[in-house]
């Protein structure tokens, strides 16, 4: 069968680094296994709109991304497919596993996939070519009620003919990773991609490529949106890991490798495992990084010394907040003393770190915010990532609004990142209040003396002087309200 995988187009009002989507790289490779022709339509690169794209390639089959930012662009990206081209349309990802019949309402989405996609991905492919081999080539027909075809389907909402919605038992999470392909990395237009962390590094986006050796995590923090995804932790062998990363190297000429894991070190042995392998095989020279960091609490100088002689360069901590009480709400299950350790660890083998902090968390005021501040400075990373605390959708911080707060945005596509505003209000705390604090973490961290010299030392810093600089005016500046991205999508037809 001919599969379209579609990433939609997703703007930012801040340059970001757009790197191939690993979701859709797995879902590719899958389907390639399968014996399928498979086109990756990653809409934030190519030129060409989607249904141009649709009506040339004419897949049996497209399934389309969404995030909650994201969502509303998926489902126009649907919309458009089904105004010029008859085929199912399945939509997975993090937004519409939390809210799957709000997608399927819509005239022109068929399937949900929730939760993890590559088996039931396979199942719903399975399931169309068998209907193909004896239907002429309808969705009508395929999804219409009498069939029941995705009746014993697990893991999806999908909708019939008649208009109703069925929501299925939810998949049971891929035990064995390592059965797995590797993500098909070769069917993205790679010259067209950042690096992993451009704001940092100045390395050619076509030699950037992430890899992920665990999924899930066993920690439910109350803010991330994680929480919606398996919570059993499973891992791939460090054998299996060393085999795709010698492909990464060898094959496709990688010049730095980026760990997109949620919580790599929960296994600290197979982390070791791995980079002794890396070591001994001679794949150290490729420097490698935790995009999303990695526990504090299981960062050990012994482990991260180790990791560093395997070619670690950079390791980020979510340190999220510098007051105490707070910390304890937020179910993180780490304590600042421990955090300070894991800072201290990996300063002393010269790791370049990297803390994830959250400003506006429920219950916070001014002076627990300025904690946080105070907090990052006194770790003194290289990056301190502050963000305005996002309640989304499944997420106990969602809920919390919910019922005691007020929401601020009424729409998912406020949801962007980095638009510096604040998406909540509870109790006493104001958006006022919390994009100030936003600007004054920015403004107090980066504008000390060390920060400044630390980066105007860094060849990278030079090499990205233009982009930096987009970045400082928007970051530090106080900002109105950011209209200009949903009058831009608007444009092309709002939903």
């Amino acid at each position: 069968m001919r599969v379209a995988l579609i990433n939609p187009r997703f703007r930012l009002p801040i340059d970001t680094r757009t790197t191939p989507h690993l979701g859709l790289a797995y879902l590719a490779a899958v389907s390639e296994k399968r014996g399928d022709e498979v086109i990756i339509f990653d809409a934030d690169v190519e030129r060409k709109s989607v249904a141009e794209f649709v009506q040339e390639f004419r897949p049996h089959i497209v399934g389309i991304t969404a995030n909650t930012p994201q969502v509303k662009q998926a489902w126009r990206t649907a919309r458009d497919i089904k105004e010029v081209y008859d085929c199912p349309i399945v939509l997975g990802g993090p937004h519409v596993s939390v809210l799957p019949e709000e997608s399927c309402e819509k005239p022109y989405v068929d399937i949900v996939v929730r939760g993890e996609g590559e088996d039931a991905w396979i199942d719903i492919s399975n399931r169309l070519e068998a209907f193909l081999k004896d239907q002429p080539y309808s969705t009508e027909a395929f999804m219409h009620s009498e069939n029941e075809i995705f009746v014993d389907c697990e893991g999806l909402t999908y909708k019939t003919t008649d208009g109703q919605i069925h929501n299925n038992p939810d998949r049971t999470p891929i035990a064995d990773l390592d059965g797995l392909p590797w993500p098909a990395y070769h069917l993205f237009r790679m010259e067209k991609y950042t690096n992993l962390q451009p704001a940092t590094d100045h390395v050619d986006g076509a030699r950037s490529f992430s890899i992920m050796t665990s999924r899930g995590c066993p920690y439910r923090c109350t803010f991330c949106s994680q929480s919606i995804m398996p919570i059993k932790w499973r891992s791939r062998s460090p054998e299996n890991v060393l085999l795709e990363w010698r492909h990464l190297v060898e094959d496709m000429g990688a010049q730095e490798i980026g760990i997109l894991d949620d919580s790599a070190n929960i296994r600290v042995k197979r982390l070791e495992e791995l980079a002794h392998l890396l070591i001994e095989n001679k794949l150290n020279h490729v420097p490698w990084i935790f995009v999303n960091g990695i526990r504090a609490n299981l960062a050990s100088l012994e482990l991260l010394t180790l990791l560093k002689q395997a070619g670690l360069r950079r390791v980020a901590f979510g340190v999220e907040t510098g007051d105490e009480d707070i910390l304890l709400t937020i179910d993180k299950k780490v304590d600042h003393d421990t955090i300070r350790q894991a800072f201290k660890n990996a300063k002393a083998i010269d790791l370049e770190t990297i803390a994830f902090m959250i400003i506006g968390l429920p219950g916070e005021t001014r002076e627990t915010m300025q904690k946080t501040i105070d907090f990052a400075i006194e770790l003194d990373p290289i990056i301190a990532n502050f963000s305005m605390m996002t309640p989304y959708p499944g997420t106990k911080v969602y809920e919390i609004v919910k019922r005691q707060g007020r929401f601020l945005i009424n729409d998912w596509e406020d949801y962007v990142f980095f638009d510096q505003q604040a998406r909540y209000e509870l109790g006493d705390m104001t958006a006022e209040l919390v994009e100030e604090m936003y600007r004054k973490a920015y403004r107090q961290y980066y504008l000390r003396p060390s920060p400044i010299i630390r980066r105007l030392k860094t060849k990278d810093f030079w090499f990205n002087l233009p982009r930096n600089v987009r970045i400082a005016m928007r970051t530090f500046l106080p900002s109105k309200e950011k209209t200009g991205l949903r009058k831009q999508m608007e444009a092309e037809g709002a939903i």
